[in-house]
């Protein structure tokens, strides 16, 4: 995969996730950081994989499913 194509998948999975962020519920908020942690992806500044990436998900949601951080 050529470092263009991965730019690319990382700016239409930032632009969806901002995209979901304008919803303004609890919902989309979850879904948008999930994508966004997965257009970590594609970005060569972040040093993440794709299992660091699943492991740091399914914390978010486990999260979510507890009634969120601020309980």
């Amino acid at each position: 995969m050529t470092d263009s194509a991965d730019h690319e998948k990382r700016d239409v999975l930032r632009d969806v996730a901002d995209d979901l962020r304008e919803q303004d519920s609890e919902e989309a908020e979850r879904i948008a950081a999930l994508v966004h942690r997965v257009s970590d992806i594609y970005d060569e500044a972040e040093d993440v994989d794709a299992q660091h990436v699943y492991l740091n998900m399914r914390n978010i949601l486990q999260i979510s499913e507890q009634g969120g951080i601020e309980r």
